[in-house]
């Protein structure tokens, strides 16, 4: 029996030149975060979208060049399990949110 047969022969694993990429990504995004914060060019509520907008395409990023998500129909079971999960954590987030503020708004209210 031969023993070096890859359990894993249909999944695409990224090269040095993705990861590097990837990596690079990450770190510019970081210290584009982080150089907001801290020069504080932006306030407030446009801060909050400027941090979230860079948040949202550093887990981008991350999907694409570490966790290799794409279109591919090998990755198909991937990213509906993903989108799933996603679904899950926005409805368990935004409800719970949702009832705290309820809670606080009736707790002010009396």
């Amino acid at each position: 029996m031969d023993h070096s047969h890859n359990a894993h022969a249909g999944e695409s694993h990224g090269s040095i030149g993705s990861y590097t990429t990837g990596f690079i990504l990450s770190v510019v995004l970081t210290v584009a975060a982080f150089g907001l914060v801290m020069t504080g060019k932006l306030t407030g509520e446009h801060a909050l979208f400027a941090i979230a907008g860079l948040a949202f395409v550093q887990i981008l990023v991350h999907l694409v060049f570490f966790l290799h998500m794409n279109t591919s129909s090998a990755q198909r079971w991937n990213v509906m399990a993903f989108a799933f999960t996603v679904l899950t954590a926005v409805i368990v987030i935004g409800g719970t949110l949702w009832v705290m503020h309820n809670v606080s708004m009736h707790m002010m209210s009396r």
